[in-house]
C-alpha cells in the first residue's frame, strides 16, 4: 500500500506534467511566432527600400550603408543564446516584451540619427538586440506545445517571414514617397511595439498554481519520513534542515542543467557539427546580400521604384511556395537530408550567379521568382540537418551555438558584398559574391556527407 507522501507526490506531478497539446492555445502561440517571424527578418529582408534612401541622404558608400543590415544580423545571431538563457531565468514572456520594447526604441531613435554611426548603433545594435531577445523564446515556445504537428507549426512559424516581407515592401515604399524614410522609420517603430503584444501571448506550458506540500517537497528530496530512523534523536528540526539542504542541492543541480542546456562546449569537439557550422558560415555570407541589394540593383537597371519593390514581393511568394512544397518532399525522405539541402544550396547559388544578366523588369522578376523558390527550399531544410548531425537532446544547445558562430557569415556578408559593389560601381558584382559564397559552403556540405557515409560504413563493420 502507498503511502500518502508518495500517493501525494504522483498527484502532483500528474498536476504538472502535461504534454505538448498540438493544438488549443498552442495555435495562439504559432499566431505570435508568425508574426515575430514577419517583425523581424521580414523587415530586414524588406530594408532594402530604406537602403536607397539612406544611402542617397548621407551620400555613403554601399559598404558604409550595408553595415547597418549586417550588424543587425550579427547581433540577432550573437544575442540567440542570451536570450536562450534569459528566458530559463525568468520567463519567455517577460524576455520577448523587453525585446519588442528595445526594437521599438531603436527604430524610433534610428529615425533621428544625423550620421551612420548613430543607424549602427540605434537599428543595427539596439534593435538587432531586440530582435534576439523576441525571436529565440517565442520559437522554442512553438516547440513545446508542438510534438506531432511540429514540423508543420515551424513551417506556419516561418511563413510570416515571407508574409510580412510581401506586404511591408511597397508598404515601405509608399511610406517613404509621403513621409520620407525618417517618417516611415517612426511608423516601423510605432509597428515594432507589436511584438510585445506577440509577448503578452506567450505563456508557460505548465505552470503550477502553489508550491507542492511539505511532505511531497521531502520526498522529492530523497527524504520521507518513512525513511527516517524513527529514534528520539530524529526531530523535527533535524527533518527540516535536511530537508532544506536537499532541496538546496536540487535547486544547484537545476541551475546547472539549464547552463548545459544552452552552453554545452562539448560540441565544439564534435568534427561533424563545426564543418556544419563552417557551411553555416558561407552560407550566411551569400543569404543576407542579395535581399538588401535587389531593390537597389533594380534601380540601377532603370526599373520603376515600386517595380523594384514588386521585386522583393514575388520573391517573398515563392520563399514560402519553396519552404512549403520543399518540406514536404524532405518529409518523404526520398534522399538524405544532407543530399537534399546540397543540391538547393548549389542551385541558390547557381541562380545568383547568373543576376546580373537579368536587365528589365522581367527578367529581374524571373530571377526573383528562382531565387526565392530555392531560397525557401534552403532554410526549409538546414535546421532540421543540423538535429541530424548533433541529436535532437542537444538541438537547443546547438542552435545556439550554430547561430553564434554563422553571425560571422552574416555581419560580413553584405559590407564585402558593398565593398565589391564600390570598387566596380555595379551591383550586380554583389550578387555573385553571394552565389560564389554559396557554392563553397556546399563544399562543405559535400565533406559532411563523406562524414556520415563513414560514419555508417564503420557502424556496419561493428556490427558484423
Amino acid at each position: 500500500m502507498d503511502s500518502p507522501v508518495k500517493s501525494g507526490t504522483v498527484q502532483y506531478r500528474q498536476q504538472l506534467t502535461v504534454g505538448p497539446p498540438d493544438g488549443g492555445y498552442g495555435w495562439f502561440i504559432l499566431l505570435a511566432c508568425f508574426l515575430v517571424f514577419g517583425l523581424t527578418f521580414g523587415v530586414i529582408k524588406a530594408f532594402g527600400v530604406f537602403y536607397m534612401e539612406i544611402h542617397g541622404y548621407f551620400e555613403a558608400t554601399a559598404t558604409g550603408t550595408s553595415w547597418i543590415t549586417s550588424i543587425a544580423v550579427a547581433t540577432i545571431h550573437c544575442g540567440a543564446p542570451m536570450a536562450s538563457a534569459l528566458s530559463a531565468r525568468y520567463s519567455h514572456r517577460a524576455v520577448v516584451m523587453i525585446g519588442g520594447l528595445l526594437s521599438c526604441v531603436g527604430m524610433v531613435a534610428g529615425a533621428y540619427a544625423q550620421n551612420l554611426v548613430q543607424l549602427y548603433i540605434t537599428v543595427g545594435l539596439l534593435t538587432g538586440f531586440g530582435y534576439a531577445l523576441t525571436w529565440t523564446p517565442t520559437v522554442t515556445m512553438v516547440g513545446w506545445y508542438f510534438e506531432k504537428r511540429r514540423p508543420m507549426a515551424n513551417a506556419l512559424a516561418s511563413a510570416g517571414e515571407c508574409i510580412i516581407t510581401f506586404l511591408f515592401t511597397p508598404l515601405f515604399q509608399l511610406l517613404v514617397d509621403h513621409y520620407s524614410w525618417r517618417g516611415a522609420m517612426l511608423v516601423l517603430g510605432g509597428l515594432q511595439l507589436n511584438l510585445c503584444v506577440c509577448g503578452m501571448l506567450l505563456r508557460p506550458l505548465n505552470t503550477p498554481t502553489k508550491l507542492p506540500p511539505k511532505e511531497v517537497r521531502e520526498e522529492e528530496g530523497d527524504l520521507t519520513l518513512d525513511a527516517l530512523p524513527q529514534t528520539k534523536s530524529s526531530s523535527e528540526g533535524t527533518v527540516e534542515r535536511t530537508g532544506k539542504a536537499q532541496a538546496q542541492k536540487a535547486r544547484k543541480a537545476e541551475r546547472w542543467s539549464k547552463v548545459l542546456r544552452y552552453v554545452d562546449y562539448t560540441l565544439i569537439t564534435n568534427p561533424r557539427f563545426m564543418v556544419y557550422s563552417m557551411f553555416g558560415v558561407f552560407a550566411a555570407l551569400g543569404f543576407f546580400a542579395p535581399a538588401l541589394f535587389l531593390v537597389p540593383y533594380a534601380r540601377s537597371q532603370g526599373v520603376d521604384e515600386y517595380q523594384a519593390t514588386a521585386l522583393m514581393s514575388i520573391s517573398a511568394v515563392l520563399d514560402l511556395t519553396g519552404r512549403v512544397f520543399f518540406g514536404w518532399v524532405a518529409n518523404l525522405h526520398l534522399v538524405e537530408m544532407v543530399q537534399q539541402l546540397t543540391a538547393t544550396v548549389i542551385l541558390l547559388g547557381i541562380v545568383l550567379l547568373l543576376c546580373p544578366l537579368a536587365s528589365s523588369f522581367l527578367e529581374l522578376a524571373a530571377f526573383s521568382s528562382a531565387y526565392g523558390l530555392v531560397y525557401g527550399a534552403t532554410v526549409s531544410i538546414h535546421i532540421t540537418v543540423l538535429a541530424e548531425v548533433v541529436g535532437v537532446q542537444r538541438l537547443g544547445s546547438a542552435l545556439g551555438f550554430f547561430m553564434l558562430i554563422r553571425s560571422s557569415g552574416g555581419l560580413l556578408g553584405p559590407p564585402i558584398a558593398g565593398f565589391l559593389i564600390d570598387k566596380m560601381s555595379d551591383y550586380g558584382t554583389g550578387f555573385l559574391m553571394a552565389g560564389v559564397a554559396l557554392l563553397i559552403s556546399a563544399l562543405f556540405l559535400l565533406l559532411l556527407h563523406q562524414m556520415n557515409r563513414r560514419a555508417q560504413g564503420s557502424a556496419r563493420t561493428g556490427h558484423v
